[in-house]
């Protein structure tokens, strides 16, 4: 691919900024820096930055042009088709909502929430006329896979305001060295068969939530405190994960909390910290 030629030229580039289409499918893209040897041996992803046109946004959400909608790799899910707008925002790891001035404060904060329901991950920039405050922390050295300050969830999950997708956040507490092959084989389950794994009956009346039996994941990622003080990376691009160590060696969580973002994850976040926590004790 282009970039591979261009990593030949080694020492001509400090940083990669890739412009996608406005239809593209970023989802397609972002696994390639993991999986190619050849890229990933010599650059990494730093993050996926999505524009938003907050004027036009509301619009490409609810009623898409035939061109603005995707059935693409999604074919065997029931629900309603997604459009470019949702796949966009719910890749972002970082979202600037542009164009602030051409809407009404309550119509911004409308967008802002529309838009935090899909993607609840991802930092939002407001901005006018495409000025960014700056541009390191904001466009460029995002280092979105090295650390995950944005897991700074005050509570689990997010209304789900979006019909299409949402995000949702479950915790669980520190867990053994001796624990992260389950994890791994939990998120194999999720990832690779859209399935979750089921949790053992608990005498729940008929009124308990659903357990998701159509969904797909688009993003994920998570810390997994281990009781010995240190933690874990998690970071999934659809099917593509890893579990790796954390750099950062300061201010370690004293809790697992993992964010996923995708399509028919339910109206509840408990079936999803009930398969996660019985798996771990059923493996164990």
């Amino acid at each position: 691919m282009a970039i591979e030629s261009l990593m030949e030229r080694r020492g001509t580039f400090d940083y990669i900024l890739l412009e996608t289409t406005g239809l593209a499918d970023p989802g397609n893209i972002a696994p390639l820096f993991w999986v190619d040897d050849g890229l990933g041996s010599s650059i990494y992803l730093d993050g996926i930055v999505t524009l938003v046109d907050a004027k036009n946004i509301l619009r490409l959400l609810d009623e898409p042009a035939p061109e603005e909608t995707t059935h693409a790799g999604h074919e065997d899910h029931s629900g309603p088709a997604l459009t470019m707008a949702h796949l966009q925002i719910s890749h972002a790891d970082v979202i600037i909502l542009n164009k602030s001035d051409l809407v009404p404060p309550e119509e911004l904060e409308q967008v802002r929430q529309r838009v935090t329901s899909i993607n609840g991950a991802a930092k939002i920039h407001v901005t006018d006329h495409s000025r960014t405050p700056q541009i390191e922390g904001v466009v460029l050295d995002l280092h979105a896979y090295d650390h995950l300050s944005s897991l700074d969830f005050r509570e689990k999950g997010h209304a789900h305001i979006d019909p299409k997708i949402s995000t949702i956040a479950i915790t669980h507490p520190a867990i053994s060295a001796e624990k992260i092959p389950q994890v791994d084989a939990w998120l194999r389950s999720v990832l690779w068969e859209n399935v979750l794994p089921p949790s053992p009956s608990t005498g729940e009346s008929d009124d308990a939530p659903p357990h998701p039996t159509d969904f797909e994941i688009h993003r994920l990622k998570g810390i997994l405190a281990l009781d010995d003080g240190s933690f874990k990376v998690i970071q999934a691009v659809r099917e593509v994960f890893e579990i790796r160590d954390s750099e950062n060696r300061r201010d370690a969580p004293d809790h697992c909390k993992i964010v996923l973002i995708g399509r028919g994850l339910g109206a509840s976040i408990t079936p999803w910290e009930r398969s996660f926590r019985s798996f771990l004790e059923q493996a164990g």
